[in-house]
């Protein structure tokens, strides 16, 4: 099979149709929860977040790590994300609504940070922070939790905490960097790496 090749990487890998796959079930997702079919909607959404975890563990284990991938990985995470945001909105509202401020204030800064990201680099951010991919688990646990065995409130509050602790860490990192590059650990990293550069 020809290798296709996008601006020198090889994008033809397995993290890849992974992440491709998630935006395929988008649709999909989508459907089930405006027509109501809790079930399906379970199941689909629960394959994409298991799928979130593996696409980016094969890149990293296996060396396959590209700009590409990321960029590519990071629109299946907003895709997935937002469909198991709708989920809460549509199937599981009532457990949610008392706890919505801490959800709202996420979305804020989530919403802020691909702002910053389209302000500063005119795309989107593919960083894969420690803390962004960490909270990506957390928050997947949660959402296969609430949907299968029901609503914790002590795992939605680490859940969501924890989102937004990793999106301000992203925003900070953000305004540091000179351009969004895969391998960036995280803010601590960025400092630590500045003070061992050379002052010319």
């Amino acid at each position: 099979m020809k290798q296709i090749t996008v601006r020198g990487e090889k994008i033809l890998n397995v993290p890849n149709f992974i992440s491709l796959y998630r935006l395929l079930a988008f649709p999909l997702i989508f459907y089930f929860a405006l027509t109501g079919q809790e079930n399906y909607y379970v199941i689909f959404l629960c394959i994409s977040l298991v799928s979130d975890v593996l696409d980016g563990n094969i890149a990293r284990l296996f060396k396959l790590q590209t700009n590409f991938g990321a960029a590519l990985d990071n629109l299946a995470d907003i895709c997935t994300y937002a469909m198991a945001l709708l989920g809460l909105f549509v199937f599981k509202w009532t457990e949610i609504e008392p706890h919505a401020w801490i959800l709202y204030l996420f979305l804020t800064v989530f919403v802020l940070s691909y702002i910053v990201s389209f302000y500063r680099f005119g795309k989107i951010p593919g960083l894969h922070l420690y803390s962004a991919v960490s909270a990506g688990y957390v928050q997947s646990i949660f959402f296969f939790v609430l949907f299968v065995f029901g609503f914790y409130t002590w795992m939605y509050y680490l859940a969501v905490g924890w989102g937004v602790i990793a999106y301000i860490e992203k925003i900070f990192v953000l305004l540091r960097l000179d351009d969004i590059r895969i391998g960036v650990k995280g803010l601590y990293w960025i400092i630590q790496s500045e003070k061992r550069q050379p002052i010319n």
